[in-house]
This record gives structure tokens, sequence and C-alpha cells, in this order.
């Protein structure tokens, strides 16, 4: 197949900021020839990247439609965010006038800046894969992970916080896109999965004891920590009473406490969800022949860099009030935390997929009777 749809869809995405700045002019002037000039060059825009998403033989995987869309509104979303910083101006000043509160929060400035950067890198990468007929289930599942982080958090945290009361119709639509998002989340688990391993070295790697895999061993002894910290600040959102909590909120988080509720909300889904992982990968670090791993690995690691991508950028941001803001002189030490915290997972997931041997049960060649 033809490179020309996939370069149709950067094309489209990229399209977005002259449309998104038209659109802003255009309902600030309020005259006819503006409506005809913005509504003539929108149509001509989509007009050209339609030829080239469509100028040869168009994709048949639904996905690439979907993906297609999301590019172009992650563009968007990086927008919003640059704008909500005052980096740029005059490109959704309306938008942000009249849509929903939580998204003029640091949490919802962190979220732009992931969907716009992160996930805008993914869109672009599974769509060329299904241009050139690849597989692309192994950036899907982290996609998928980091998805469900944010949507899961966002709208808990919209249900819960201090903006609750403030849902409007805009919402409505984010939930169509949520439902949208989540069939594509199916569509992607069921694709078949693809691993070159010869069945030699799978039983050889079974083989090996724990001793004889150091860094097997090492991911065990970072995973424990790793846990209890998780645990420790999913007690924290809980109101634990203990004076080591206390200390390390005022010290250390004390956005944990943050009304808009974001961080509570994102501390008890990791406790809840990422507590029973780590537990998971423990057994499955010991245990051979865990064909889920991998798989299991990718989806958390999407999950937990999109969370800690929020909750770092958010403790830090001007938008949280300062009361809980983290203090400058503690910032070296939660930044390390958060940083090994985020990163280990990801480790993880590359050594998971990067030599799987350990994981995969041995497909022994029948006997001949």
């Amino acid at each position: 197949m033809s490179a020309s749809a996939g370069t149709g869809v950067f094309v489209l995405s990229l399209m977005s900021i002259p449309i998104c700045y038209l659109f802003n002019s255009l309902i600030y002037s309020n005259s006819a020839e503006a409506f005809f000039f913005a509504g003539c060059t929108t149509v001509l825009i989509l007009a050209i990247s339609g030829h080239f998403m469509l100028k040869k033989k168009a994709p048949v995987d639904p996905l690439f439609y979907v993906y297609a869309a999301y590019a172009f509104l992650s563009v968007v979303n990086l927008i919003i965010g640059l704008e909500q910083d005052n980096i740029v101006d005059g490109f959704v000043t309306f938008y942000l006038r009249v849509a929903n509160p939580h998204i003029n929060t640091a949490h919802g400035h962190m979220i732009s800046y992931w969907d716009g950067c992160v996930h805008y890198l993914m869109y672009l990468l599974m769509i060329a894969a299904i241009t050139w007929g690849d597989s692309y289930r192994a950036i899907g599942l982290y996609w998928v992970g980091s998805f469900l982080m944010r949507a899961v958090v966002y709208i808990l945290g919209n249900a819960v916080g201090k903006y609750g009361t403030h849902v409007n119709p805009l919402f409505l639509l984010h939930m169509l896109y949520i439902s949208l998002s989540v069939w594509a989340c199916f569509r992607i688990f069921s694709q078949p999965s693809s691993r070159d391993v010869q069945p030699t070295n799978t039983l050889e790697a079974e083989r090996r004891s724990l001793l004889h895999r150091p860094q097997d061993l090492l991911f065990i002894i970072c995973l424990i920590p790793a846990f209890a910290f998780c645990v420790f600040r999913g007690l924290i959102v809980l109101d634990c009473s203990s004076q080591w909590c206390q200390d390390y909120t005022r010290q250390y988080e004390p956005y944990l406490k943050d009304p808009s509720a974001y961080p509570k909300v994102q501390m008890l889904v990791s406790m809840l969800y990422s507590g029973p992982y780590y537990i998971m990968a423990l057994y499955g670090l010991m245990v051979p022949g865990c064909e889920w791993m991998p798989d299991l690995t990718l989806v958390h690691s999407g999950a937990l860099a999109q969370a800690q991508f929020s909750h770092i950028g958010a403790s830090l941001h001007t938008r949280t009030p300062f009361s809980y803001r983290v203090p400058a002189d503690s910032q070296p030490v939660f930044l390390l935390v958060n940083l090994l915290y985020a990163v280990v997972p990801q480790a993880l997931c590359y050594r998971c997929r990067s030599r799987p041997a350990f994981f995969l049960r041995p497909t022994l060649d029948k006997k001949t009777e």
C-alpha cells in the first residue's frame, strides 16, 4: 500500500492549526465575509488532505480513520495547552471560555500536553504501520494503557472533585470519544500476537534459575519497593493518620491533598490496579511460561507513564495553588523518587518484549504414531 494515506493524515493533523485560528477569528468577527472565507478554507484543507489519504487504495482497517481523527484532535489539544500557558494566543480562546473548567486545572494542562505530544506520536506510528501493512499491536497496547489511565482519572476526578457540578454538554461529547476509544481498545486486544522465538531458546530460558538471571532478580528487588510506594500513596489519599504519611505529604507531595481530586483518584487507581500488577509481575518473573506477561507490562507501562507525567507536571505547575505545590527544597527528592517509580515499569516492559523466551510455553512437535 502506498504511503500517501499516511501522508494525508499527517497533513490533516497539521491543518488543525490554521483551522483553529480561522474559526476562533470567525467567532469574534461576526462578518459574512469571514464566515465565507473560513468555510471555504476549511473545505479546501479537508479536500487536499482527503486527496492524499485516498489517492490510491484506501486502508481497510477502521482504526486507521479513528486514529486519523485522533491525530487531528491531538494537535488541537497541544494548541490548548500552549494557549493556556500563554505561549500562543488567538487559536482556541473562545473554546477555553466555554469549555469545562476541569481543562483549566494543572492536571488538564498536563493531559493536553501528553495527548498533543505522546499520543500524537503513537497515532502517527500506528497509522504508518497500517499504511505499510505492519503490526501495530505493541504500540496499540501501550496506547491502551495510557488512554485508560487518562480516561478513568479524568472522568472520576471530574465527578468527585470541586468541579463536579460544572459539567456542560461538552462533557457528553467527551464521553462519545471515550466510547469510541474503548471500542478501539478491544480491536487492538483482538489482534494476534507475533513472537518469533525458537522452541530451543524457550526451553533453555526456562531451565535457568532466578539466580542465573541477575536482571530478573534486580527487577524483583525493584518491584517490591514500587509496590510499597504505590500502596503508601494510596493510604495517604485515604487520610491515613500515620505520622509518616502526614510528614511525607507536607514535605514532599502536598499536591495529593489538592481539592481538584485528580491526585486522589490517581493514587487510588494506582493502588487498586498497579498494586495487583506488581504482585502478578513478581509471579511472572519467577515462574516460567506466563504468556500474558509481555502484553500486561505494555499496558501497565503506558498507564504509569501517563500517570506519572500528569502527576509530576501538575505538582510543579503554576496552576496548582502554591500551598499544594512541591516545596522548592524538596523538589530534587520528589523528582528522583517519582522518576524512578516511572522508569522501572518501562525497563521491565523492554525486558519482556525484547527477550520474551522465558514467558513463552515451548511448542513441542507431536510424536508420530
